[in-house]
């Protein structure tokens, strides 16, 4: 059932010669970001190129209630902010529906701020562990009454009298990394983070936009963030670059689907989320990027995707994980048409996103004809060739958006159709992704309408 209502079954068929340009949405994790900071800066932040699926959404209306000022007029989001420490304690609950980056992020903003309030989502998010976020909290002080197991409903005390902390996160998380540092800002003196392994930078990067002082270096501990806390965030004008894991989809569908050229532009390449189209290169993808360029602070740019019939299976290097954590279900479709294996070690992640993603992908695969093998923290997907994949089944989307939108790309170059129980979730991140994949060329429709 998708999160919204009734589930929306979606068949994709095979197709042939994807074309045009793939305008997708704009970057998730920037536009969360973009809103919770607007909110704890001083001044009016605007903000173009916002993502509007349901979990930006969601962070929006959470903001509102912490009291700032949130509103889209004409094509700009407009954040009034009330300042680092500023947040007022909420009348209701705050509904994050399926964002964990949402959830998380958000519960570090007002840890360190003497107020109370309590965090719920959907099905999906109120599984998920939030022990990881709480943990650290905790060492500023804050403390955390959920249900068993640290999951959702869940209520946050923010320290009265924070401590700034220094903590070593225990697994590569950009949403564990970000929550600490945003709970550091209202926190005197130093707070630092320690990765062993970098994840995505947003948060640095766009906390150094804002004013505060925050510094990068690499040491024998791994990576070591230092901010300094009690800062006067500056209010920004903010472009948002276009979704590197959104671009994944339109992207992977042209590769293996005959005859296709598409441009997808504007994409942000942060170096710590575009593993995917690294790995595609890697696998012998006819994969170009095009009028390179930097906007906001982030590289950005356009992606031309050819079909590539003699793709090959490789060796994904674990150290490039955390770059593509999001990318995987996709790319195990690609790795699906390709000749020989595709070994994705180091992704035990993906056991605890929005569904078990290797199982799940795991799952959808072998029921249509695909030899895969998995391990707690790797897989690998026995490719079959390009015209070889057979196809045919329904495959369960676990409320997980991105596992939807797999099986959807997956079904226009198999033998035979491909179809999801529920593409309902996929509004969650991607609302115009089913416009934008027929735009092109693409054979994707909801089961029962017409065609």
């Amino acid at each position: 059932m998708s999160s919204h209502g009734e589930p929306i079954p979606m068949i994709a068929r095979r197709s042939k010669g994807l074309r045009g340009e793939a305008h997708v949405p704009g970057d998730k994790s920037i536009s969360h970001r973009s809103l919770i900071l607007g909110a704890m800066a001083v001044g009016e932040t605007r903000v173009t190129g916002l993502l509007e699926g349901q979990d930006v959404l969601d962070t929006a209306k959470a903001m509102r209630a912490f009291g700032a000022e949130v509103e889209k007029r004409g094509d700009t989001w407009h954040v009034q902010g009330v300042g680092v420490g500023g947040f007022a304690e909420p009348e209701q609950v705050i509904d994050c529906g399926n964002s964990g980056t949402g959830v998380r992020l958000i519960m570090g903003a007002m840890a360190t701020t003497p107020i109370t309030a309590t965090f719920t989502g959907d099905a999906s998010l109120n599984k998920r562990p939030m022990a990881r976020v709480t943990d650290p909290l905790a060492l500023f002080g804050a403390r955390a009454y959920g249900r068993e197991g640290g999951r959702l409903p869940m209520t946050i005390i923010g320290a009265r009298d924070p401590l700034p902390v220094r903590y070593a996160t225990p697994v590569p998380s950009a949403q564990v990394k970000s929550s600490v540092l945003l709970a550091g800002l209202n926190a005197p003196g130093e707070t630092v983070v320690i990765e062993r392994e970098a994840t995505r930078d947003h948060s640095e990067r766009m906390l150094a936009g804002f004013g505060a002082k925050v510094s990068t270096e690499t040491t024998g501990e791994g990576r070591v963030i230092t901010l300094t806390g009690q800062p006067e965030l500056r209010p920004q004008a903010i472009v948002v670059p276009r979704d590197p894991s959104s671009a994944a989809f339109p992207v992977c569908a042209a590769l293996i689907t005959e005859g296709s050229d598409v441009l997808v532009p504007n994409i942000g390449l942060n170096p710590t989320r575009a593993g995917l189209f690294f790995t595609l290169q890697d696998m012998g993808a006819d994969l170009t990027f095009e009028n390179e360029r930097e906007e906001g602070g982030e590289p950005v740019a356009d992606l031309r995707a050819r079909f590539s019939p003699d793709l090959r299976g490789i060796e994904v290097p674990a150290e490039r994980a955390a770059s593509m954590i999001d990318e995987y279900p996709v790319l195990s479709v690609v790795a699906a048409f390709a000749t020989g294996k595709t070994h994705m070690p180091g992704v035990r992640e993906l056991r605890v996103k929005e569904s078990d993603r290797i199982d799940a992908m795991a799952v959808g695969l072998r029921a249509a004809g695909v030899t895969v093998d998995e391990g707690e923290d790797w897989w690998t997907v026995h490719g079959l060739g390009h015209g070889n994949v057979p196809g045919g089944v329904v495959t369960a989307s676990h409320l997980d958006h991105r596992i939807a939108m797999s099986f959807l790309v997956m079904g226009l170059a198999t033998r035979s159709p491909m179809r999801v129980d529920d593409g309902g979730p996929i509004a969650t991140s991607f609302p115009i992704f089913e416009g934008l994949m027929t735009g092109l060329g693409a054979d994707i429709s909801r089961e029962g309408e017409a065609r």
